[in-house]
């Protein structure tokens, strides 16, 4: 394939803002002077330790040590191929790229063609709502009180029947039948490759950043012997345990929110209904339970780092439900934010509760939440007898470990209260089996997971700027080289360069020096997250640390002055050591010999040139 031009990859990368690009992933918040921090994508985290800094291009983990520019991320992110990134963003700021031997773009292979295949066929199926076949899918929206501008916001369309109608449509646009398949758009039987979805309405699924990746059908016609509800099966962009439908629409406002709020609804029609009454943070599962990685997904874009956030789930009132909220509870500890349970009057969901009661009652679930232990304590309460000493005693010794889990000190003495109000028996009694049951899980093994490598083998011991020794000296260095890092391209660069031209002291600070040092042009786009890239292992990620921590200054122009400052002090503890050598060395040899002479020339030039550094 031919290779994009460098000056063009280089072109591509000015244009784009890195916080958009990971923006659409994570949400981001204030962490200083030109940074941005979240929580990481790369691993699982309780409190933000990921930072960007657009000025420079670059993100960094404080955490699991991640760190790379935008090209990086998206690869990390999206598991494409470099040129494929950079092609990706190139169409995303509309710049024409150019290839080395001057020809035309050349067809991308792989993922992006997958990305294509879904967005074609989305295409294809809004274009067949209108026809007169698609009438049973405009009556199946129609009585569920969706209009076509509903139909049009979510994408909606409709898969003809027929086995092969989009097969046709589709390879007529140039996509293979082995590119369909793998994007899980067509099946192969016995009579051949045919379409997947026939006879239903269909929704897109999109990733949260708006492209489609897979669609969820429901079946229309009696004669249809599939399932209710059919999904794209698992492709290489299409992970189900990972997808959460709606949330391409409902992210700006849950990272908006105050208080951030996630609504967890069943299914389509419960997405639409909540966002077309009002409640534009819903977002459902896709043929699958909600779990550890939708949360990840989740955390990540409401920002989950304390518990001023909301995670409302809405469950059908029947026995399905109450246990997919039971299951939902089962993982609400990986939640910082807060968890609550709505189950609608009479048990209906979001979709019906609009059709009969209309936008307000959608709304007004919101207000009928409880919180999610007190929902599961009550679920737990249901299996006993109450009305006996045995069935109290069942029902606490099964109660109190949900108790235990609270986390939140000052909730929990009000939930074991709410305990014993339910069983009608003593707080104290309560108290006790709480503790008894805190204490059994506090006593299980905790395991630490060991690093790794990306070749599966024992981790590198990295050293991180927490492991610096906190002296004067490294203080010194490890400042001026986040100075550097961070600002180097707006410094007097014959002033960096002298600064620069002594080795550290610290053997880890020398090591990211030498790589900064080794740069020949400071002022280049991107030299910085070269720079730290081609710092060597154990230090590449202290060089990440230092290019993304937060500089201390209260402004732009405050970190500029100040990085200035420390390297002019990195100067004046050069020309100081130099001294001190040649007082040395003035001692040594007569002062009438030429070396005499020579040493004191080249004192009295030094002496001037630290004057002229103090001054400055």
């Amino acid at each position: 394939m031919p290779r994009i031009l460098q000056a063009d990859v280089e072109e591509v990368k000015t244009r784009t803002n890195i916080a958009d690009i990971v923006g659409e992933r994570v949400a981001l918040k204030s962490a200083g002077v030109g940074s941005l921090k979240g929580l990481c994508p790369f691993h699982d985290e309780k409190s933000p330790s990921f930072h960007v800094r657009p000025q420079v291009g670059y993100y960094h983990c404080f955490g699991c040590g991640a760190s790379g520019d935008v090209y990086s991320f998206l690869r990390e992110m999206d598991h494409v191929s470099f040129t494929e990134a950079v092609e990706r963003l190139a169409a995303r700021v509309g710049y024409s790229l150019h290839y080395e031997d001057g020809g035309a773009a050349p067809e991308t292979s792989g993922r992006s063609r997958l990305y294509a295949a879904n967005t074609a066929a989305g295409e294809y199926f809004r274009s067949q709502l209108l026809s007169p076949e698609a009438e049973s899918a405009r009556r199946f929206l129609g009585e569920r009180g969706f209009d076509a501008g509903a139909a049009a916001h979510f994408g909606v369309g409709y898969a003809p029947r027929g086995w092969d109608n989009m097969l046709k449509a589709l390879t007529a646009k140039g996509f293979t039948r082995d590119e369909l398949t793998a994007a899980g758009l067509v099946s192969a039987g016995q009579r051949g490759v045919y379409d997947r979805f026939r006879g239903r309405v269909v929704w897109p699924i999109r990733d949260v950043t708006g492209q489609t990746i897979g669609f969820g059908a429901r079946k229309l016609y009696d004669d249809d012997q599939g399932p209710k509800y059919l999904n794209t099966p698992e492709t290489p962009i299409y992970k189900k345990a990972q997808v959460l439908y709606g949330l391409d629409l409902a992210k700006r406002d849950i990272s908006r929110g105050d208080p951030r709020r996630v609504v967890v609804v069943e299914g389509y029609t419960d997405v639409m209904a909540c966002h077309l009454a009002g409640v534009t943070t819903a977002i459902a599962t896709c043929g699958t339970a909600f779990g550890a990685e939708h949360i990840k997904v989740l955390r990540r874009v409401m920002g989950d780092d304390s518990a001023a956030g909301e995670v409302v789930f809405t469950f059908d009132g029947d026995e399905a439900g109450q246990k997919a909220a039971l299951r939902a509870f089962s993982e609400d500890s990986r939640f910082t934010a807060q968890t609550f349970v709505a189950v609608a009057p009479d048990g209906l969901d979001p979709c019906d509760l609009r059709l009969q009661r209309g936008d307000a009652a959608v709304r007004g679930l919101m207000d009928a939440k409880v919180p999610m232990f007190e929902f599961a304590i009550d679920r737990k309460l249901a299996g006993y007898d109450l009305a006996t000493v045995e069935g109290q005693v069942g029902a606490l010794r099964a109660a109190a470990p949900i108790v235990a889990e609270i986390r939140d000190e000052l909730l929990r003495p009000g939930y074991e209260r709410v305990l014993a109000r339910r069983l009608g028996m003593d707080p104290t009694a309560v108290h006790q089996q709480v503790q008894r049951a805190a204490r059994g899980e506090r006593e299980q093994p905790v395991l630490r997971q060991q690093s790794a490598s990306p070749d599966g083998g024992e981790g590198i011991s990295r050293v991180r700027l927490a492991d610096l020794p906190r002296t004067p000296e490294v203080a010194l260095e490890r400042d001026a080289l986040m100075g550097v890092l961070q600002y180097g391209h707006r410094l007097d660069q014959e002033t960096l360069a002298r600064a620069l031209s002594e080795p550290f002291r610290h053997p880890a600070l020398e090591a990211v020096r030498d790589a900064v040092a080794s740069v020949s042009d400071r002022t280049r786009v991107g030299w910085a997250t070269a720079a730290a890239d081609a710092v060597r292992e154990p230090y590449r990620s202290l060089a990440g640390e230092l290019l993304m921590m937060p500089f201390p200054a209260r402004d732009d122009e405050g970190a500029l002055a100040s990085s200035a400052d420390l390297c002019r002090r990195l100067i004046l503890r050069s020309i100081e050591r130099e001294k001190q050598e040649l007082l040395g060395a003035v001692q040594r040899v007569p002062a009438d010999s030429d070396g005499g002479r020579a040493l004191r020339m080249r004192l009295r030039d030094v002496d001037a040139e630290r004057l002229r550094f103090a001054e400055s």
